[in-house]
């Protein structure tokens, strides 16, 4: 329990405009309490002049009706008085609001600087050809096989990704198993002797 009651509450950010629109407020609603005791008294006093009236107090009568004119008037001016007061209550609150959607257009605005000097026009404008041309080769590759390749072909190319999907060896040539036979090594120095012959018979013809 000492916890509870012990806890210090956040101080809350109280700004002079708020106190401002407090302090309208508080004014407005004091208008308004002295509007409706006007407004009961003018009512006490128009029947106090009708039973004058009966009873042929005509001057008295008079009087509290000049009194209650008066009064009236007092009223349109407090109801013009409220009007204005909540005119104002609306435009600081208005003023509040514009002042924090400045203040996020600001931290936007510093958030896309920072972000231009990280990336430049000239960057964005380079990376966009870049992937132009990447899009662009890959699909004359596309292209490319899609008329080398023949049905039979595709269906190989789908056997074989099947075949490796499911984890089974590709089918290779077989190695021969029959032994090589080896070239005598006269037959490898004919082409030599052949070669040393008709040079000779071409140094005889020159000479």
């Amino acid at each position: 329990m000492g916890n509870v009651f012990g806890r210090k509450s956040r101080p809350t950010r109280v700004t002079e405009q708020d106190k401002a629109i407090l302090q309208l407020k508080q004014q407005r609603d004091k208008l308004k309490q002295y509007q409706k005791r006007i407004a009961l008294q003018l009512d006490k006093e128009r029947l106090l002049a009708k039973q004058l009236l009966k009873d042929g107090k005509k001057e008295k009568a008079l009087l509290l009706l000049k009194k209650k004119r008066y009064q009236d008037q007092l009223l349109d001016k407090t109801e013009n008085q409220i009007s204005n007061l909540e005119r104002m209550v609306q435009d600081i609150e208005f003023m509040q609001i514009e002042m924090k959607v400045i203040e996020g257009l600001k931290v936007g605005n510093d958030c896309l600087k920072s972000m231009h000097e990280i990336m430049s026009v000239e960057d964005v404008e380079r990376i966009l050809d870049e992937t132009h041309e990447s899009i662009e080769y890959q699909r004359q590759i596309d292209e490319m096989l899609a008329g080398a390749l023949t049905q039979e072909d595709e269906d190989a190319v789908l056997a074989e990704l099947e075949a490796i999907t499911q984890g089974d060896d590709v089918a290779l040539p077989e190695v021969p198993t029959e032994p090589i036979l080896e070239v005598p090594e006269a037959a490898k120095a004919e082409p030599e002797r052949r070669e040393a012959k008709n040079k000779r018979d071409r140094e005889m013809l020159a000479a």
